[in-house]
């Protein structure tokens, strides 16, 4: 079997799963362009680092597939010098695409740093749902993936105006969203049904204490 060609998968990533489908954000195409996305799966799954598909890496985790991660920062409307607080990254290639578009990134997971992540990203290893309030407040809130809701103690980590890009699970469907906040509202927009991987700890709602 002949070496890979990821550069070549890479262009057709580009050509055929963005630039067709609502990934409109200059910036967003070239950095994901340019991230060797193969760099940031297992490595027995690097073949497939380009498929339009969820990669599974092991724990009830996966790896978003490319349009998600695309149409995610699309939405997101993220500028160079903005500090983001990205949640639920196991892999760091969302962060690595932040990174290569300017952002200041602080990641939240409860993975350890993976290897290819850029010096500058930040990692935070811990809870997802309490974010990095150390960091705050920041300009946007991105969830690499699905959650019920987004946590209180994450929304208050935004600026005021501050905008949030999640996939939000409504009856077992999953919807891509943005949202932003004013005061102390936080009103999304559901843009497009979506297949994105489930936030492991975030995929179901809080419950109320019941007394």
């Amino acid at each position: 079997m002949g070496e890979v060609d990821f550069a070549a998968m890479r262009a057709a990533m580009v050509a055929s799963q963005l630039r067709t489908s609502d990934v409109s954000d200059d910036a967003v195409i070239m950095a994901m362009a340019r991230v060797p996305r193969e760099d940031f799966v297992p490595p027995a799954r690097r073949e497939t680092a380009y498929i339009d598909r969820s990669i599974p890496l092991g724990e009830g985790k996966a790896m978003n597939p490319p349009l998600a991660t695309g149409r995610l920062l699309t939405v997101a409307q993220i500028r160079p010098g903005e500090k983001v607080l990205l949640i639920g990254d196991a892999t760091g290639y969302a962060a690595a695409v932040l990174d290569h578009m300017g952002a200041q990134v602080t990641a939240v997971a409860d993975d350890a740093r993976p290897k290819a992540v850029p010096a500058a990203v930040q990692w935070v290893k811990g809870d997802a749902a309490k974010g990095h309030a150390k960091g705050a407040p920041y300009d946007a809130i991105i969830v690499d993936g699905a959650i019920a809701e987004l946590p209180k103690m994450l929304a208050a980590q935004l600026v005021d105006n501050g905008r949030v890009a999640m996939g939000r699970i409504e009856r077992g469907v999953t919807r891509l969203c943005s949202g932003r906040k004013a005061g102390d509202a936080l009103g999304f927009v559901s843009h497009a049904d979506m297949e994105m991987a489930c936030v492991p700890g975030l995929e179901a709602k809080a419950q109320e204490f019941v007394f």
